[in-house]
């Protein structure tokens, strides 16, 4: 990967914001920084305010593994699409699911609460897939290797990945994130996309963007990356937000 804002990365992100793009981007570690209690998390004023300019001049989305609702709330500014569940949520397209293909594991998850929460792992429920959460577990390492003794053997039609001290657990015929950036591409009469991210979940995006996308991955990580670009940090997305609008305010 190469520094968004090297000579490159900015020549690509300057040509990707002429042809009209779709703006879309992560929540949690890109919108809003991690914090330690989710229920916490939301954009600073001055980065929505960010926003709330660029979704004038361009449609934005916020593609983001929360529900809508919970998400909706933590913004401080109305995008034009919000997709939640990692793809799985989105209230303009027709995806047929409801949710119920994970009631065998969330029957199994209520049976062993006692122990999960001794355990640190809290479980959140968002209708159309399960996180189980161990960042404000004693002993991480501990609580990771909980979880994956409890999906080791999932049932049927449903599917796993991580995240940042995260499981998730959604129906695997479920739309990712990468079938939701390139619904709303179409449905925006969109061209190209600009898509920034995080986590594991948005490699699904990387990983489908076409050659004249810009995909940008906040933080190098550990892992290799499907991204095209990164940001060094989350505080590098207030600076990526004034570049798009010093960019789009003469067009």
């Amino acid at each position: 990967m190469k520094h968004l804002f090297d000579p490159e990365g900015r020549r690509a992100l300057e040509a990707a914001l002429r042809a009209q793009p779709l703006l879309a981007f992560d929540f949690d570690g890109t919108l809003a920084p991690i914090v330690e209690h989710p229920d916490e998390a939301r954009v600073a004023v001055e980065v929505a305010e960010r926003l709330d300019r660029l979704a004038q001049l361009r449609p934005v989305a916020v593609v983001t593994g929360r529900s809508v609702a919970d998400v909706a709330r933590r913004l401080g500014f109305s995008p034009q699409f919000i997709v939640g569940n990692h793809g799985a949520e989105d209230p303009g397209r027709i995806v047929g699911l409801d949710g119920s293909g994970l009631d065998g594991l969330r029957a199994r998850l209520s049976a062993q609460a006692g122990e999960l929460q001794a355990a640190g792992i809290h479980v959140e429920d968002k209708r159309f897939s399960l996180a189980l959460h161990y960042r404000l577990a004693h002993d991480q390492a501990l609580a990771a290797a909980r979880i994956e003794a409890l999906v080791a053997q999932l049932e049927p039609g449903l599917r796993t990945f991580g995240g940042k001290c995260v499981v998730n657990v959604v129906l695997a015929d479920a739309p990712d994130k990468g079938d939701a950036v390139v619904s709303l591409v179409r449905r925006a009469g969109c061209s190209v996309a600009v898509f920034v991210g995080d986590d594991v979940n948005d490699e699904a995006v990387f990983a489908r963007a076409l050659p004249d996308w810009v995909t940008a991955r906040v933080g190098r990580g550990d892992a290799p990356s499907r991204a095209e670009f990164f940001l060094s940090g989350q505080s590098e997305v207030e600076m990526l937000l004034d570049t798009m609008l010093g960019v789009l305010r003469p067009f």
